[in-house]
């Protein structure tokens, strides 16, 4: 008998311990609810699947927002927000940006809400109120950034100076450097260079595997000018990128002839100065 009763405590234990369980969780989801949405006394409100949304600071944060007009007649809602100091933040609706938008009675508007950091915004959680007010109601959602730092990198050399000589029909080494700017590691930096016609241009390394926030590696490039190039100014564009982010360095190169190109050059003028005096000669006499 004292078996059974202490199985029957067991039993009753175990469903009141889920019972508890599950009314935990639902004040949790009732309680998230109310929150992040508000819903007035006629039955208008603006609610958000996504309130919270992680990305780097040089991304735009995007939330999908319903707003809803559940009065008896058609109401124009007013959107504005209260953000960050030095955030810009814009609503988008059928697609174009607003202010403002008219919802008729018992029908719902989806809003597009994009807001982008200030620059230098620092990694944290940053929330914000979005409000929707007319004549009769005034609603209000509150959303959370969540900024993870940034991708950003510069493209340039050690001097910083961008322009050189080079001989035409030779190659020249030119030294890149690749920092990381932004407050999180880049990975798999690949480098790119738009060359003018005929030319050629090969990295040494072509590839940065991984490169950390504040760090920087020097590279080669080697650019090869191709013979009976005429002497001018050219651009090279040297790039580097990944999946997060690039830069680019404009390179100008002054082209020379070679010195046995000057010489040959200067030959071909004496022969045709000979040339031109042996006919004056040979038929200046006839």
């Amino acid at each position: 008998m004292e078996t059974t009763d202490n199985f029957d405590n067991m039993v009753l234990g175990r469903v009141v311990h889920r019972l508890l369980f599950f009314f935990t969780i639902f004040f949790l989801i009732t309680n998230s609810s109310k929150t992040t949405a508000q819903t007035s006394s006629q039955g208008s409100s603006i609610t958000s699947n996504l309130i919270n949304i992680e990305a780097p600071a040089s991304e735009t944060f995007r939330y999908q927002a319903t707003l809803k007009n559940g009065a008896g007649s058609a109401q124009v809602f007013q959107l504005s927000a209260d953000v960050p100091e030095g955030w810009r933040l814009v609503f988008k609706a059928r697609g174009s940006q607003v202010t403002s938008i008219n919802v008729e009675p018992d029908r719902t508007e989806s809003i597009s809400i994009e807001i982008k950091p200030a620059y230098g915004a620092e990694p944290a959680q940053y929330p914000f109120t979005v409000h929707a007010i007319s004549d009769r109601e005034s609603l209000q959602l509150a959303l959370e950034a969540v900024v993870e730092g940034s991708y950003e990198m510069e493209l340039t050399t050690p001097s910083g100076l961008l322009s050189g000589e080079i001989t035409e029909g030779k190659k020249a080494e030119i030294t890149l450097r690749v920092k990381n700017t932004g407050s999180l590691a880049l990975n798999e930096i690949t480098l790119s260079a738009q060359t003018p016609s005929r030319w050629e241009a090969t990295f040494s390394p072509s590839e940065i595997a991984q490169l950390d926030p504040g760090e920087t590696v020097d590279l080669i490039a080697t650019v090869t000018v191709p013979e009976k190039t005429l002497a001018g100014d050219y651009v090279t564009k040297f790039t580097a990128k990944n999946t997060s982010g690039n830069s680019t360095a404009t390179y100008r190169m002054t082209v020379k002839t070679s010195v046995l190109s000057g010489w040959v050059g200067i030959l071909v003028i004496l022969i045709a100065i000979g040339f031109v005096f042996y006919l004056i000669r040979k038929f200046g006499r006839r």
